[in-house]
């Protein structure tokens, strides 16, 4: 068969991550900076609802719906003033605004849940997991920078929310996305995991660590392979990648070929790091471990990583 760049499967692997669906058309080249006011003024508009790290969630009709007229909104004593357009979604404008409203005080029918319990329980779709990943990363990013780094004075929103504008100098700020790197370690029938100590009881998982400035991806997976735990690392491939919103990094997931097995872990990172034989990783996976370990849930990007180590040839 002739190579071709292209012969990977249709899907990506990054279809099938945690808050990776977003399907919103982002209309990057028309935003302007009255875009998200004009957007509100449209009677179909919708808006996300983030509270204190949690989205809130209607469900007054049985099942959970993230979205919100503004009408509603404003009645729930949201200030819109601040909501930032995320694009177009069936034609219809998509925003997100941070409210303020104590959680206790809402009516019955809203419930206002942490990201992961959202996507754990499956309460809302892969598109609108997606358009929380940007809602929330762009929020958090504009509620950490409404002060230039350049003069200290206050900045103010612009360009739908796309970037902040020093009200003094002028500097322009836009929104920016930490890369992660998050490698999975194999040498022939053995991966490497390790365990954090804020880990959940008896879960291992991929290494990782963020990417610095002026590193390549691939040089950062073997950097924190060998500062982490010891090991260095011949070739990187890159598998997938996922959104992450807390707040708003960008997981970028690769496996790494081990040079040496001899394992030098960084106690001050990591409680336990060790070899994984495949068969052994696979009863993590099914939840039959007999010592009961496990590897991170299934929206992580770490789980797809072990996953499509411990089922392949």
């Amino acid at each position: 068969m002739p190579f071709s760049l292209f012969s990977a499967p249709e899907r990506e692997a990054s279809h099938f991550l945690g808050f990776a669906g977003n399907t919103i058309d982002r209309q990057s080249e028309k935003r302007s900076d009255d875009s998200a006011l004009l957007a509100l003024a449209e009677p179909s508009a919708r808006l996300l609802i983030v509270m204190q790290g949690r989205l809130l969630l209607d469900f007054a009709n049985g099942s959970a719906d993230p979205y919100f007229a503004l009408a509603t909104a404003r009645a729930l004593g949201i200030e819109t003033g601040q909501a930032i357009l995320l694009g177009r979604a069936d034609d219809k404008p998509i925003l997100a605004v941070a409210a303020t409203s104590d959680v206790e005080s809402l009516p019955a029918n809203l419930k206002a849940l942490d990201f992961r319990s959202i996507h754990m329980q499956g309460l809302i779709d892969s598109a609108g997991l997606g358009a929380l990943a940007q809602g929330a990363a762009l929020l958090g990013w504009h509620a950490s920078h409404g002060f230039c780094g350049r003069c200290g004075v206050a900045t103010v929103m612009r360009a739908g929310g796309y970037k902040r504008v020093c009200t003094s100098c002028g500097a322009e700020h836009f929104p920016r996305t930490d890369p992660v790197a998050i490698m999975l370690t194999v040498s022939g029938e053995k991966c490497l995991l390790g365990r954090g100590r804020h880990f959940a009881p008896g879960m291992y998982s991929a290494l990782a660590g963020f990417i610095e400035p002026g590193e390549t991806i691939e040089a950062a997976v073997r950097r924190e392979t060998l500062e982490e735990a010891g090991i260095r690392l011949g070739r990187v491939v890159y598998h997938s990648s996922q959104p992450w919103p807390f707040p708003y990094s960008l997981m970028i997931g690769c496996f790494g070929e081990a040079l040496n097995e001899d394992i030098s872990p960084d106690t001050a990172e990591l409680e336990d790091c060790r070899w994984f034989s495949r068969s052994e990783v696979r009863q993590m996976i099914e939840g039959t471990h007999p010592l009961e370990l496990k590897v991170p849930p299934r929206y992580a990007i770490a789980h797809h990583l072990i996953r499509a180590w411990a089922e392949s040839d």
